[in-house]
C-alpha cells in the first residue's frame, strides 16, 4: 500500500509542476503583449519608464502635426494639462487630424518621445476612446455631452 501512495504523490507533484510551468509560460507571453494606458500627464510626470509598452491617449494638439519625407509623422498629444511628443511611421487613419481624440500604442524612448507603432482615431464626431474620456474627466476638462465610448457607453 505504501508504494501506491508514493506513486500517487509523485504523479501529483509532476502534474502540479507541469501545470505551473504551462501557466507561467502563458503569463509570460501575455505580459509581453499587454499595453497599459497612460495619459500625457502621467508620462510628463515620469510615472512611465522608457521602453515599457503602453497606450497613450489624448487630443492631437492643433498646429503640431509635422510630416517627414520618409513617411514619418510627428505630433503632440494632450490631455489639456500636459503634452507628449509622438513619432509615428506608417499610414495614419483617414480621420486623423488636429483636435482629434486618438489612442496610440508603442513605447517611450529615452528622450521622452512616444514612439508609436499603431495610431487609432475615432470613427465619428460623437466617439471618444474610453481611456481618453476617462483621462480628460480626471483632469476636470471633460465636456459632458452625448458622446459614445469604445464600449458603446453613453458619456
Amino acid at each position: 500500500m505504501r508504494l501506491y501512495k508514493r506513486q500517487r504523490l509523485v504523479l501529483l507533484t509532476v502534474l502540479l509542476l507541469l501545470v505551473g510551468g504551462a501557466a507561467s509560460l502563458v503569463l509570460a507571453a501575455m505580459g509581453e503583449s499587454i499595453a497599459y494606458f497612460a495619459s500625457p500627464s502621467e508620462i510628463a510626470e515620469r510615472h512611465v519608464e522608457p521602453g515599457r509598452r503602453l497606450r497613450v491617449g489624448g487630443l492631437v494638439v492643433p498646429g503640431s502635426i509635422q510630416r517627414g519625407g520618409d513617411g514619418e509623422v510627428r505630433f503632440r498629444l494632450t490631455d489639456t494639462k500636459s503634452e507628449v511628443p509622438v513619432a509615428y511611421k506608417g499610414l495614419l487613419p483617414d480621420l486623423f487630424r488636429e483636435g482629434q481624440g486618438i489612442v496610440a500604442q508603442g513605447s517611450i524612448d529615452a528622450g521622452g518621445t512616444f514612439a508609436a507603432d499603431e495610431v487609432l482615431a475615432k470613427h465619428d464626431e460623437r466617439y471618444m476612446p474610453k481611456e481618453v474620456a476617462d483621462a480628460l474627466k480626471a483632469q476636470g476638462v471633460w465636456n459632458e455631452g452625448d458622446v459614445t465610448t469604445a464600449k458603446g457607453e453613453g458619456r
